[in-house]
């Protein structure tokens, strides 16, 4: 029997029974979509994103990267906003809010000018929408007047936050892209505005694979292609270190952040709660594996709190921020050395020539035994220890300062287990 832990969260002044919400995408793009999602249990779903006009869709329009018959490394979607009427999608949200009243609805909108950003605010709020989405970070828009284009402009985000929020009354968040240096300036710009909060991020332009027939990148149309919007746990990292930064800015770190990228399993969940996300929201992953990884998110995270003895789960939002500082703060003097478990060492080497041709040499071979051992020549730069294919195999050892520093107090604890 699953562990029932009470994962509600208070988010822009509503509430939601868990964290979990589905990005603007494919996967709630319509009203049965959405209801099997609410019945799986998501608490909540940024409805795909709706506009004035309706986009002239490409075929094919999806690739991936990573080994084939396995696990996405990460997705390449040139589709865009939503290719249904805007008055269906509007019924479809109303007739949802309707039937899963407790289930949170973020209407996710996105215009051209002012007037089309007003008339959609006005719109969606109408309807009963919970919260409203500005889609300022599509970056496969064919107009420059949408998308990313405009989420690079603190200028323009301004100016449509601003329109929004003239138009409605719910809390409005501002989706930012990550195709920009500093996210922080739009991200302030949206807060001046009007704005309430910030989700983050939106996908990366990137190039997949290329067909070496064609030479044309993946996915084909017709002998073409065309850069557009990359997600899954390849941007993670991404979506990490940019919410992180906007939750460490004095602007920003009050202000309530919805955090996409990337997200697969509960521990992906746990991090982005840890540097400061109150919700998260998801597409790649179930695009990839359907709506009932919620279960596994939902049982993975109340495994923790229960381990940990936490009852709310705001409880966690920016715990890790503390322990995120810039790279000259860092004691340079720590050391920690890895050690090889013998026992569990298959001799397969890997150590061996990763440490002598991209680290320091200091991984000693026995030929005879095919056995790895380090010596004094270790820095502790841990290389070793993630090209080892065996779990627990390689781990601190001895953790110190470097030569002539007095013994540093500090246990380490295992990567694993």
């Amino acid at each position: 029997m699953a562990l029932k832990k009470d994962l509600s969260i208070d988010f822009l002044g509503v509430h939601c029974e868990n964290p979990f919400f589905l990005s603007s995408s494919p996967v709630d793009s319509d009203y049965e979509m959405v209801a099997k999602a609410f019945e799986s249990g998501w608490g909540g779903v940024a409805y795909k994103t709706v506009g004035i006009f309706l986009p002239d869709e490409c075929s094919p329009r999806f690739d991936i990267t990573g080994h084939p018959g396995g696990a996405w490394a990460g997705f390449k979607n040139m589709e865009m906003i939503s290719d249904k009427p805007l008055e269906v999608n509007l019924k479809n949200m109303e007739r949802l809010k309707r039937d899963y009243p407790d289930k949170v609805m973020i209407a996710s909108i996105m215009g051209s000018n002012d007037d089309e950003w007003r008339t959609l605010a006005q719109k969606v709020t109408d309807i009963g929408a919970d919260i409203i989405e500005c889609n300022f970070s599509c970056p496969q828009m064919t107009s420059s007047t949408m998308g990313s284009d405009v989420g690079q402009s603190p200028e323009l985000v301004a100016q449509y936050t601003e329109a929004v929020c003239r138009a409605t009354r719910l809390p409005v968040l501002a989706k930012m892209t990550p195709n920009i240096g500093h996210m922080e300036i739009p991200a302030i710009a949206a807060i001046h505005a009007g704005a309430k909060g910030i989700a983050a991020i939106n996908t990366v332009k990137a190039i997949t694979n290329l067909d070496l027939e064609c030479l044309s990148p993946m996915p084909v149309v017709n002998g073409k292609s065309s850069i557009s919007g990359y997600s899954g746990p390849a941007i993670k990292p991404i979506a990490l270190r940019f919410i992180a930064q906007m939750k460490q800015h004095p602007q920003l770190k009050d202000i309530p952040v919805s955090g996409i990228g990337g997200i697969v399993t509960w521990q992906d969940v746990l991090e982005f709660l840890l540097v400061g996300s109150s919700t998260i929201q998801v597409t790649t992953a179930v695009m990839e594996y359907g709506y009932r990884i919620v279960e596994d998110m939902a049982s993975g995270l109340s495994h923790f709190m229960e381990e940990k003895g936490i009852d709310k789960l705001a409880d966690l939002v920016g715990k890790a921020l503390p322990n995120i500082v810039p790279a000259d703060d860092l004691d340079r003097d720590f050391m920690v050395i890895p050690g090889i478990d013998q026992t569990k060492c298959i001799g397969c080497g890997r150590c061996v020539v990763s440490c002598f041709d991209g680290g320091h040499q200091a991984i000693d071979w026995d030929e005879y035994t095919r056995t790895p051992t380090v010596n004094d020549r270790c820095v502790g730069c841990h290389l070793c220890l993630n090209v080892c294919p065996v779990e627990n195999c390689i781990l601190p050892a001895k953790t110190g300062f470097k030569p002539g520093r007095k013994p540093h107090p500090v246990t380490v604890k295992r990567r694993y287990g």
